[in-house]
């Protein structure tokens, strides 16, 4: 094997580097201000091709942190992903999981609930599909970035049982909530006034 000249592979790290930066940098889909002990957050994931990013129009006016939907914004739930944070609260992340399903089940008693394995490599994550008996089913994804963080979220999404386009949706949906990621958020310097 021969040997790669260190100007050569500098630059290659370089290169890397820097597609990797741009890869990510506009990734930041939410973010908020500290809390108490918590530290300002962000959340940064990439949409998949065809979704619109929305913070701060839609997802204010329903109350979530953001949503990612495909075509025209219709107001309604189905086949969009919405993501929420919170201050941490329960011990752990299974606590969050179990009080979600218990809620469920408790609102729909015929609905049924099975867990889904996720493997997002940034943080731990636990999913569940609840189908309901209203044949409306929603996948929701619980993801805890750390102690350090102050928060936990979730990602979910609905869309009717017989929906054709399920499956594509679960495809979409998954990459997200396995690819998203938690930063701490440092917000970009104020202008300066002329």
């Amino acid at each position: 094997m021969r040997a790669v000249p260190r100007g050569v592979l500098a630059l290659a790290l370089f290169l890397s580097f820097a597609a990797a930066r741009a890869a990510t940098s506009g990734d930041v889909l939410a973010h908020g201000v500290r809390d108490g002990a918590a530290p300002a957050w962000a959340i940064a994931v990439a949409s998949p091709p065809g979704w619109t990013r929305d913070c701060c129009t839609y997802a204010r006016a329903i109350g979530v942190d953001a949503v990612l939907y495909q075509g025209e914004w219709t107001g309604k739930p189905a086949r969009v992903m919405v993501l929420n944070v919170w201050p941490r609260k329960l011990a752990t992340l299974a606590d969050e999981l179990a009080a979600d399903r218990k809620q469920y089940l408790q609102r729909d008693e015929a609905g049924k609930a099975t867990g889904i394995r996720i493997h997002n490599p940034h943080m731990p994550c636990q999913g569940v599909m609840y189908e309901g008996s209203d044949r409306i089913d929603d996948v929701v994804v619980f993801c805890d970035p750390g102690t350090a963080s102050g928060i936990r979220l979730s990602w979910s999404m609905s869309f009717a049982a017989a929906d054709t386009t399920q499956r594509a949706l679960l495809d979409a949906f998954m990459r997200v909530a396995t690819d998203a990621r938690y930063q701490r958020y440092v917000a970009p310097p104020a202008a300066k006034k002329p």
